[in-house]
C-alpha cells in the first residue's frame, strides 16, 4: 500500500492490442484492462469514439514512453456510411439535423466523388472532437450548444476504397494519416453527393505496425485473467514493436553504457 492507502500495481511493460467494444470510451476500456492486469502505469495511443470498435493499442510501463510513435502512426479503418441523413456528431450517436432524398447512385458516380478525397486534402475538425479551443475541449463546448470556428488542417488519405454500395449506404476502407476524422470524411462525401451522410459504424483495423489479426477482445481477456497473470502477460507485445520504422543502430559497449545513463 502507498502512503495514500492505494495499491501501486504491478510494474509490467509491453503493448496490448485490444479490440475495443462499442459503447464505451477508449479511457473506459483502458481502465478496465489496467485493472485486469493490476498495472501500475498504462495509457492508450489515440482515442476511438464511443460507438467505434477495433484496434486500440494499450501501452504498459516503459511502453508508455513510446506511445507518441503510435499516436503519429497511420491508421486503417472500415466505415459504413449512411446516406441522406446528417447528424450533430457525424455518426449514428448524434441527433438527426437534416434528412434529404438519396439519389439513385451508381458505383462509378460514387467513385467519381471519392477520387476528390484521395491524397493530400484539407479537413475541418468536427465540433465533437477532443481538440482544444482556448483550453477547453471542443466536444465540451458542443455539448453546451456552442460552436466555434475551426481552421482546416492537412491530412492524407493514402487509400480510399469502395467496398460496397447499396441504395442508401456505402462501405469504405480508409488508410489515412494521423488526425484524420472519418466522420468528417463521410460528411464531406455526403455534401459532394448532395444528400448528406454520416458514419453508421466504424471499425479500426490497423494502427502503425499492428493489424486486426493481432487483437484480443475484452471477453477473451477477462477469461485469461481468470486463468492467472501468466496467461494475461503472454498477450503483451514487446516494447520495441512500436519502433517498427526506426533504423537499427549498433553501439559499442562504452557508448551503450552512456546511452543507458541518459
Amino acid at each position: 500500500m502507498s502512503r495514500h492507502g492505494r495499491r501501486r500495481g504491478r510494474d509490467i511493460h509491453g503493448i496490448l492490442l485490444l479490440d475495443k467494444p462499442a459503447g464505451i470510451t477508449s479511457n473506459d476500456a483502458l481502465q478496465r484492462v489496467k485493472r485486469l492486469y493490476d498495472a501500475r502505469k498504462a495509457g492508450h495511443t489515440g482515442s476511438l469514439d464511443r460507438p467505434a470498435t477495433g484496434l486500440l493499442p494499450l501501452c504498459f510501463g516503459e511502453a508508455t514512453k513510446f506511445s507518441a510513435y503510435l499516436l503519429d502512426a497511420n491508421k486503417y479503418y472500415r466505415a459504413t456510411c449512411k446516406l441522406g441523413i446528417e447528424t450533430t456528431t457525424g455518426d449514428a450517436a448524434g441527433d438527426v439535423v437534416q434528412e434529404r432524398p438519396v439519389p439513385d447512385l451508381k458505383e462509378q458516380e460514387l467513385e467519381d466523388v471519392l477520387i476528390n478525397f484521395r491524397g493530400d486534402i484539407q479537413q475541418v475538425p468536427p465540433m465533437y472532437s477532443a481538440l482544444k479551443h482556448k483550453g477547453q475541449r471542443l466536444y465540451e463546448l458542443a455539448y453546451q450548444g456552442v460552436e466555434v470556428e475551426r481552421s482546416a488542417r492537412p491530412v492524407t488519405i493514402f487509400r480510399l476504397q469502395l467496398i460496397r454500395l447499396e441504395k442508401d449506404c456505402f462501405e469504405i476502407d480508409v488508410l489515412c494519416s494521423k488526425g484524420t476524422y472519418i466522420r468528417t470524411l463521410a460528411e464531406d462525401i455526403g455534401k459532394r453527393l448532395g444528400c448528406g451522410a454520416h458514419v453508421e459504424s466504424l471499425r479500426r483495423l490497423g494502427a502503425g505496425p499492428y493489424s486486426a489479426e493481432q487483437m484480443i477482445d475484452m471477453s477473451t481477456l477477462e477469461g485469461l485473467a481468470a486463468e492467472g497473470r501468466q496467461s494475461l502477460d503472454s498477450r503483451l507485445l514487446s516494447v520495441d514493436t512500436a519502433l517498427y520504422d526506426m533504423p537499427e543502430i549498433t553501439l559499442v559497449e562504452s557508448l551503450a553504457f552512456y546511452l543507458c545513463q541518459g
